[in-house]
């Protein structure tokens, strides 16, 4: 962050390592740091006085606090966060560590899911801390897929995969959607998804959006050619055939059998084009699955940390997450080659099984 860069770079040697070893203090012992205690480790031999007055001084800046009047200092957010981007220095990850993190994904079993999950728990054990893995969606025959409306602007799919898998992701929908025409657009999902991904389906869907148009250009020609209609907003969401003379549009009248099968081609090509607007959104949704290695109850607290790792796939594209989730007294320098290392881990086990 430029904002703690800055700081950080105006602050004397002085400041710096009585900063530094208050926030060390505190993340070892959790107990907040009093002058005469680092009277006794600063490299420096200073008194308890001109120590507090740095103190005070770092106080100010927002880096520390005084949980009590007359008690030592701890680190606020801001100090921790300068603490990690500037002066953390991160150690090499243990022998046991790493065997205890690699010792989930070896054997035979081939069901990444499972391997995931133990991986997941072995990463909470080894750090004492809430485990997350953010898995990357699957991609699989459909077997059934189900809208559910949460809110105005939120619903749930429901993908049940043919293979078993279940999954849930929650996306925006198109505005104006119902219950009823979230019902109506899997229906018509259903009837064909068998044997399909999703991503296959909508594929399909936006072949059905090109053939409608073009069947309506083809009727619409002639009207337009003979003077008879015109497009507005032609190619938009929101386009129009105006037929002349008429103080309607055609939807709402129109007496020949042409204008009657343009009618249900523009009804047909809006549904299928709100179909392929859903499916493009259940692709980005978001609530991919999550496995938590210990008690989640941390992520409602405000006094929480997550260290986090993005992992890639063979063709190094960033596909998910792993991460830690602990009190803001982690021992970042231990936990983040952790992560780092189990990131690793976890792109190389979906890479080998794609």
């Amino acid at each position: 962050m430029p904002e703690t860069a800055n700081i950080l770079a105006e602050m004397n040697e002085r400041s710096r390592e009585v900063f530094r070893r208050v926030v060390e203090g505190y993340l070892e012992t959790g107990a907040p740091m009093g002058s005469r205690t680092l009277t006794r480790s600063l490299s420096e031999k200073v008194s308890a006085a001109t120590i507090r007055n740095v103190m005070q001084d770092l106080e100010f800046l927002g880096l520390l606090d005084s949980p009590h009047v007359s008690a030592g200092r701890i680190p606020t957010e801001l100090g921790l966060r300068m603490f990690v981007d500037g002066l953390l220095e991160v150690g090499d990850l243990t022998l046991a560590d790493r065997e205890k993190l690699e010792a989930t994904v070896g054997g035979n079993n081939t069901d990444v899911a499972q391997k995931l999950d133990l991986l997941g728990s072995a990463l909470s054990g080894v750090t004492q801390g809430a485990s997350l893995v953010l898995a990357p969606k699957h991609e699989a025959p459909i077997k059934h897929i189900e809208f559910v409306q949460l809110a105005s602007n939120k619903a749930l799919v429901v993908l049940v995969f043919a293979d078993g898998h279940v999954e849930n992701r929650i996306f925006t929908p198109p505005p104006g959607q119902t219950p009823s025409s979230m019902r109506e657009a899997a229906n018509f999902l259903n009837a064909l998804a068998e044997g399909k991904t999703v991503t296959e389906i909508r594929r399909l869907m936006e072949t059905e959006v090109r053939e409608r148009r073009q069947e309506i250009d083809q009727l619409a020609q002639e009207l337009i050619a003979s003077g008879a209609a015109i497009w507005e907003n032609e190619g938009a969401r929101t386009e129009r055939l105006i037929v002349r003379g008429r103080s309607h549009l055609l939807e709402t009248g129109g007496e020949s059998e042409e204008m009657e099968r343009i009618r249900t081609l523009f009804d047909d090509l809006e549904r299928k084009r709100d179909i392929t607007e859903f499916l493009e959104l259940t692709e980005e949704g978001d609530g991919v699955r999550i496995f938590i290695g210990s008690e989640n109850k941390l992520f409602s607290l405000s006094g929480s940390s997550l260290v986090v790792s993005p992992y890639m796939n063979a063709d190094r594209k960033i596909i998910g997450a792993v991460g830690v989730i602990g009190p803001t007294r982690l021992n970042y320098g231990r936990i983040v080659p952790i992560v780092d290392y189990t990131a690793q881990l976890v792109g190389k086990l979906i890479s080998d099984q794609a």
